[in-house]
């Protein structure tokens, strides 16, 4: 049986871009959630909407880290890192642009695409780091969005590993029963193992033997 790759590296480089496209996903739906209902907005005090979200990153980081049919344990620390690390990512991006964003439009105007760039970014990068420290150090419902995207994102890619070890454990028991299992070729008693060759027939030329009496 030919050598199979543990598949690290092409989680890692897999699931690395993957994290950084749902964190600027999170970061765009932060920034334009003023653009939908009031309604949606308040109910359950927005704390559904950020835990679908975070499912929904679990699940693209989970998938991105294990479409190599990985097999290695060190995979399981990585994506969980992976997806809380974008989440965090994605909240702290959400909110710099949201301040920027206020920074550059005083009078109270929803931002547009415009308005999305870095300049947004960097001029409310450093009220947003502040903005978000207080809430993880305050309430729960912060660290609630983080730990679900992690352990989603655990649970998925713990079960892709341990499906893939099983099957690859399962074709290396296949390989190695293969020569055992296999028939016996029949042999009549008595005959040879390797058949005698055939004698070439005879031409005009080749002394015939005499006849007996």
């Amino acid at each position: 049986m030919s050598h199979k790759r543990s598949g690290l590296l092409p989680g890692l480089f897999m699931g690395l871009p993957a994290a950084l496209v749902c964190a600027a996903g999170l970061g765009a739906a932060i920034l334009f959630q003023q653009s939908l209902p009031g309604a949606v907005m308040s109910f359950g005090g927005g704390l559904p909407i950020s835990l679908a979200l975070s499912l929904l990153i679990a699940v693209v980081v989970a998938l991105a880290t294990g479409a190599a049919r990985p097999s290695s344990l060190a995979l399981l620390p990585i994506a969980t890192l992976y997806a809380g690390g974008a989440v965090v990512a994605g909240q702290v991006t959400g909110k710099a642009m949201l301040v920027g964003a206020d920074l550059r439009a005083p009078d109270g105007s929803p931002a547009g695409v415009g308005d999305v760039g870095l300049d947004t970014l960097n001029a409310g990068l450093p009220d947003a780091l502040s903005m978000y420290r207080a809430p993880l150090a305050d309430s729960w419902a912060a660290w609630l969005s983080i730990a679900v995207a992690a352990l989603a994102a655990l649970a998925l890619i713990t079960l892709r590993v341990l499906r893939v070890r099983r099957a690859r454990r399962a074709e290396a028991e296949a390989d190695a029963q293969a020569p055992e299992t296999r028939e016996p070729e029949y042999r009549a008693p008595f005959e040879p193992a390797q058949q005698p060759t055939p004698k070439t027939t005879a031409d005009l030329f080749t002394p015939r033997k005499p006849a007996d009496d």
